[in-house]
């Protein structure tokens, strides 16, 4: 929008944008493809975030994976194999999620009656011959399974 304050301005937008695709696009028609390539190039660069790559990197990785499959199928193929990869990535991703729930071990913190996640708060501390645990999902049919073995690997 760049600083507008109605709708107008997307109207002057499309008549702009209409007007150069009628009337300055022909003259583009004897350009080598090498030369429209790397115009079009240098304007994507620019488009690049590289903060918020790493930021997504530092944040969760499956989404960074989600993102470069986006951008390298972008790059390499065509938008919708590029939108393929992502939703294909993100996709998995859930079912992941969903199937492997994560669980955490609770202890109680000194004095309280409160009870946390003991590799958060290392000051939290077990109740010798009891195990509490939180299964940050819902438990059902297809996760059930995979919280049981967890359990066993826990009381371990």
């Amino acid at each position: 929008m760049a600083g507008c304050q109605t709708a107008v301005s997307n109207i002057v937008m499309s008549c702009v944008v209409f007007l150069t695709l009628e009337f300055i696009t022909p003259l583009f028609k004897y350009t080598p493809n090498a030369i429209l390539a790397s115009i079009i190039i240098s304007a994507v660069i620019g488009l690049i975030d590289y903060d918020a790559a790493l930021l997504i990197w530092k944040i969760d990785k499956f989404d960074f994976v989600a993102c470069m499959g986006a951008f390298f199928g972008v790059v390499f193929s065509s938008v919708e194999i590029g939108l393929l990869i992502a939703v294909s990535i993100s996709f998995a991703k859930i079912l992941l999620q969903v199937t492997r729930p994560r669980t955490a071990i609770l202890g109680r913190l000194p004095r309280t009656s409160v009870y946390r996640n003991i590799q958060q708060y290392p000051e939290a501390t077990k109740i010798p011959g009891l195990l509490i645990k939180r299964v940050n999902s819902a438990i059902y049919f297809s996760n059930s399974n995979y919280v049981k073995e967890r359990d066993t690997v826990m009381a371990d």
